[in-house]
């Protein structure tokens, strides 16, 4: 009998502790805020005004980070940037604070793009070499097909794959967002499509279709025409050994639209 008793209060005392363990977990739980809404990648014409947001619940306050770098006053659950230019292009995020914890949202690009009037060349043309007129133009204005220069933030990742882009040091995507359309439209008004480096003549360009079509070239790479996705995104990749951009970079695109 006394064994059973016994055996009885070890239970009991088994059960106490796993009750009162998954009551310190749902306490602990309850210290962390919840992030609701991501804040969400962004290209835009330069001189727009980009804005990110986090939607969280159980949260006392937050700080936003550029590039791992907290931004002085940005502590609201959103981040309004005027006016921007190449010199704002990054990956952004922010820290959702309650109490001593904090959780980190995703990290949201912000790359911005001027166009250019010409709707026939394919030869990448500088950015240095853009007027404050050409910066201005919107692709309504060209009808669609024209050269646009898009800026995005470098990022520090080795890796390899296949002969192309093979082995690199880093790279830059240069993608809308899916509330913007998936990539950049190809247009109907020209046979011309292409993605181009202008600046160097060691990287590799590679492009993805909405379809799951694929292509990659040195320096510049042409989606065929027809085209076979109605959307595409972009990648420079750095070879491995040289190096990197520490500034926002561009690429050149001839017959898509922004």
């Amino acid at each position: 009998m006394k064994k059973c008793i016994s055996r009885g209060f070890a239970l009991a005392a088994i059960a106490g502790l796993f009750l009162t363990a998954r009551a310190q977990d749902s306490t602990d739980q309850s210290q962390y805020p919840t992030i609701v809404q991501q804040p969400v990648d962004q290209c835009l014409a330069m001189g727009s005004t980009a804005t990110f947001s986090v939607t969280a619940s159980n949260v006392d306050s937050y700080q936003w980070y550029r590039s791992n770098v907290a931004l002085d006053g940005q502590t609201n659950s959103s981040l309004t940037i005027p006016n921007a230019s190449t010199n704002d292009v990054g990956y952004y995020f922010a820290s959702v604070i309650k109490g001593l914890e904090s959780v980190p949202t995703r990290q949201a690009c912000l790359n911005v793009y001027i166009t250019s009037a010409s709707t026939t060349s394919s030869t990448p043309t500088s950015p240095s070499r853009f007027s404050s007129q050409s910066m201005t133009m919107s692709m309504a204005d060209l009808g669609g097909g024209g050269v646009i220069t898009v800026f995005g933030a470098p990022v520090y990742s080795s890796g390899s794959s296949g002969s192309c882009p093979g082995a690199y040091s880093g790279y830059v995507n240069y993608i809308k967002p899916m509330a913007q359309g998936w990539g950049f439209n190809s247009s109907t008004n020209t046979t011309i499509h292409t993605a181009a480096d202008g600046n160097r003549t060691d990287t590799k360009v590679q492009y993805g279709g909405y379809y799951g079509d694929p292509g990659c070239g040195q320096t510049t790479v042409t989606v065929p025409d027809p085209t076979v996705s109605p959307k595409y995104r972009f990648t420079i990749y750095f070879p491995r050994g040289v190096a990197m951009p520490t500034n926002s970079y561009p690429i050149t695109l001839t017959g898509f639209d922004p």
